[in-house]
């Protein structure tokens, strides 16, 4: 479909979503537990029990197996995950839980676009959900960061909550890969669709929970880190009814008035090549970087972003929100010199009322409607914490729900876990402040416990990599 501006061709693809009715609450039936023991094929703590009556409502196919490890320590060899997929999110050494049994159901709604090639499906708006023989009750799901397929949580976070008991479900948001944006028909459809698939997802999954287990989920939590993080952020504020809480892994902030990644990137690619050249223009140019968000003492992750993050990230965000800024380019031309007509590293995003239309779509308004734990590292270069969720903090407690929120700064954190392994010295992984996270919010649900207070959790004096890798305290329990 042409761009609705003139001029503008545009080659997305036209969402066939089939949501309407996907979208609506399914209605379950119980069946009454009369079953005994020792009939495992209808009893639902028995290994893969219900195998057959487990459905993901809404879904257009799916496929059920009985799994004597749900974790990556079977799904590696099962071929139940895909390792590209999580690859470079998480530190070498995170330890990898097993002896979880129980089903996996993987499968796609309806969907039109073709980008995940998964199981040979070509097929998008994929899924995964885990059903572990030994259920604690609850529900997490979880929306994948970047523009990674529906396995990209499974080190990070599905193998630690299905090792605790809970049911997992994961989505591909709809769309995946560096050509997202040709998803959809109007700038903004491509992200807007990843909140409809996770709110898909939640649904269909409490359903296929009860049909397992002959009850619904006694709690739902959604979680997820960058873009996985955004979708826990859209989710508490737009479906609140669905989920019990949430913890938000450096969530991207997209708020129409800013600041969003459109407006510290820019300034990354215009001035990082006169700082990495040196000379007399460096300090100038340094000074132009820390203005822009990316913080003090983080020069030594610069060289790293600006090869593999910055110029791609800025490309094809803009392309999906804003199009019209490079004529007929696809995406923007890669490593353009300032100066250079249509160079993503001259982009403003204040002057683009095009681009903040299609941000207004998709954007964030603080009011969450439950409980919610955001933790961010101090030396995020992608997402900058001072661009991002300090404002999204500050959102949240403008719109009057600071009582349900609780932030942590993370001293050390980076926005991607794996970089600890390349500077251990200066680096601290996320993932355990992630589940110090779950485990306060779970407090806070179960035993109304409040978390503790919002504070910055400072980098441990003298912890080796070990170290850091079993925990992460957040501090005392708060009273508010």
């Amino acid at each position: 479909m042409a761009d609705p501006r003139p001029g503008r061709p545009r080659a997305r693809v036209p969402a066939r979503r089939g949501l309407s009715a996907a979208l609506a609450l399914a209605v379950v039936v119980l069946i009454p537990a009369t079953a005994t023991a020792g009939a495992p094929a209808k009893d639902p703590r028995g290994h893969c029990a219900r195998l057959s009556q487990v459905r993901m409502p809404g879904a257009e196919h799916q496929r059920a197996d009985c799994l004597d490890e749900l974790t990556t320590a079977g799904t590696v060899a099962s071929g139940h995950t895909d390792p590209a997929d999580w690859s470079g999110l998480t530190p070498k050494d995170l330890p990898v839980p097993s002896g979880v049994p129980g089903i996996q159901v993987d499968g796609y709604f309806p969907d039109s676009s073709t980008t995940n090639t998964n199981h040979g499906w070509n097929h998008d708006a994929q899924f995964v959900v885990r059903l572990p023989d030994r259920w604690n009750g609850g529900l997490v799901v979880a929306g994948t960061p970047g523009n990674r397929e529906q396995y990209a949580n499974d080190r990070a976070i599905a193998d630690w909550v299905l090792a605790r008991g809970y049911a997992y479900a994961a989505t591909d948001k709809g769309n995946t890969g560096l050509a997202f944006h040709q998803d959809g028909t109007r700038p903004g459809d491509a992200i807007a669709e990843w909140n409809d698939r996770l709110t898909q997802l939640t649904r269909a999954a409490r359903a296929a929970v009860a049909q397992r287990y002959l009850r619904p989920p006694a709690r739902t939590l959604v979680t997820g880190m960058s873009n996985g993080g955004y979708l826990v952020r859209w989710q508490l504020e737009n479906h609140p009814e669905l989920y019990d809480g949430g913890v938000d892994w450096e969530g991207t902030l997209w708020r129409a008035d800013g600041p969003t990644l459109l407006d510290f990137l820019p300034p990354a690619l215009r001035h990082y090549p006169e700082y990495a050249a040196g000379g007399a223009g460096a300090g100038r140019a340094r000074a132009a970087l820390h203005a822009a968000g990316f913080p003090p003492g983080s020069e030594f992750l610069w060289p790293f972003h600006h090869q593999v993050y910055w110029d791609l990230t800025q490309r094809i965000y803009r392309e999906e929100l804003d199009p019209g800024y490079d004529g007929t380019t696809e995406a923007g031309t890669p490593y353009c010199t300032s100066g250079t007509p249509g160079c993503d590293a001259d982009y403003v995003y204040g002057t683009r009322p095009e681009a903040a239309d299609a941000v207004r779509r998709i954007g964030l308004t603080g009011r969450i409607g439950k409980p919610l734990l955001t933790l961010h590292g101090t030396l995020d270069v992608l997402l900058p914490i001072s661009q991002d969720s300090d404002v999204y903090a500050r959102m949240v407690r403008d719109a009057g729900q600071g009582r349900l929120h609780r932030y942590y700064r993370i001293e050390g954190g980076t926005h991607t876990d794996s970089l600890v392994d390349a500077f251990p010295d200066a680096l601290r992984p996320l993932t355990p402040c992630h589940r110090s996270a779950f485990t306060a919010l779970e407090r806070w649900l179960a035993l109304g416990e409040r978390p503790p207070a919002s504070r910055t959790v400072a980098l441990p004096a003298g912890a080796s990599p070990a170290e850091l890798l079993t925990g992460c305290p957040l501090g005392a329990p708060g009273r508010r």
